[in-house]
C-alpha cells in the first residue's frame, strides 16, 4: 500500500500498487460511489491480458483505505483535485485511467483539468449527466434525496437495505458524511457537464456499457466526438466483475489501439 498527502490538513489518499514496466504508461483504476478499488478491480488488473504496467488501485477520499475528512466537500471537482495531487506525488503522468461509475466522472474532470496526468480514458458505465434526487432510487439519486443530517442520522440504513449485501460490503467502509456529499456532488454533476467535458477531451476515450441496458442516451453524439462506445453482453453495472474475460479483452484492445 502507498499513500500521498492531498489536503492542507494532511489527509491522505491511499492505493494498492502493483509493480510493472516503467517503459509502459502507468494504469490508474478508480472505483464508484461507496466502493473501493481493490475489491472491484483486483481480478481485472492482474489478468494476463492487462497486467504488466505499473498499476495503482486508488481509493478516493472518504472511501476504502483513504482518509475521511469532514471538512472536504467531496464534489467531483474536489475529488479530481485530490486525486491529481496524489498522482503527482506518486510520480504518475500520462496514465491510462480505467474508471467505473462515479470514478469515471472523476476521471473525466481529472483529464479536463490535469491533461498531463491522463493519456487515455476507459470508462465503465460512468455518470455523464446530472440526475434528479429521488427518495428510494438506487445510487447517487437516492442518497442525495436526503439532507446530510437525515442521511447520517439514520437514512443510511434505508440505503443499506436497498443496496444489497454486495454493494454494502464496501459501502459500509465509506464514511457516511463522505458518501452523502459524494452522492450529492455526483447527482449535481459539473458545469459544463461530464458529457460535455468528455466530448471535448483530446485523448483516446472508450465507454463500456451493459448491453442489456440498451443504447446509452446521446450515444450517437459521443461516437461523433470520437468516443468508442461498446456494449458488453451478459453483465450489469459492474462490468468488470460480471464479465471479467470480456472486460479484460476489451480493455487490452482499447488501450493497445
Amino acid at each position: 500500500m502507498r499513500d500521498a498527502v492531498v489536503t492542507a490538513a494532511g489527509d491522505r489518499i491511499r492505493w494498492v500498487e502493483l509493480p510493472g514496466s516503467d517503459a509502459d504508461a502507468p494504469r490508474v483504476y478508480l472505483h464508484g460511489l461507496g466502493a473501493m478499488a481493490a475489491a472491484y478491480f483486483a481480478e481485472a488488473a492482474t489478468h494476463p491480458l492487462i497486467a504488466g504496467h505499473r498499476t495503482l488501485l486508488v481509493d478516493l477520499l472518504g472511501h476504502g483505505l483513504s482518509d475521511r475528512p469532514h471538512d472536504f466537500d467531496y464534489s467531483l471537482e474536489s475529488h479530481a483535485g485530490a486525486l491529481a495531487t496524489a498522482l503527482a506525488g506518486a510520480g504518475v503522468t500520462g496514465a491510462e485511467v480505467i474508471a467505473h461509475s462515479m470514478g469515471g466522472a472523476v476521471a473525466i474532470v481529472l483529464a479536463d483539468r490535469h491533461p498531463e496526468l491522463v493519456s487515455r480514458l476507459m470508462l465503465i458505465d460512468a455518470n455523464l449527466d446530472p440526475v434528479e434526487p429521488a427518495r428510494g432510487a438506487l445510487g447517487s439519486a437516492g442518497i442525495a434525496a436526503y439532507s446530510e443530517a437525515e442521511f447520517t442520522d439514520g437514512g443510511w440504513e434505508e440505503v443499506r437495505d436497498r443496496a444489497g449485501a454486495f454493494w454494502w460490503a464496501t459501502m459500509r467502509l465509506t464514511d457516511r458524511t463522505a458518501l452523502h456529499r459524494s452522492a450529492v456532488g455526483l447527482a449535481r454533476g459539473t458545469v459544463p457537464t461530464m458529457r460535455e467535458l468528455l466530448v471535448r477531451l483530446d485523448v483516446p476515450r472508450t465507454f463500456l456499457r451493459p448491453e442489456a441496458d440498451g443504447p446509452l442516451p446521446g450515444e450517437d453524439g459521443l461516437r461523433e466526438a470520437g468516443v468508442s462506445v461498446i456494449a458488453v453482453a451478459d453483465c450489469g453495472h459492474n462490468v468488470m466483475l460480471d464479465a471479467p474475460e470480456a472486460f479484460a479483452s476489451l480493455v487490452a484492445a482499447a488501450l493497445a489501439a
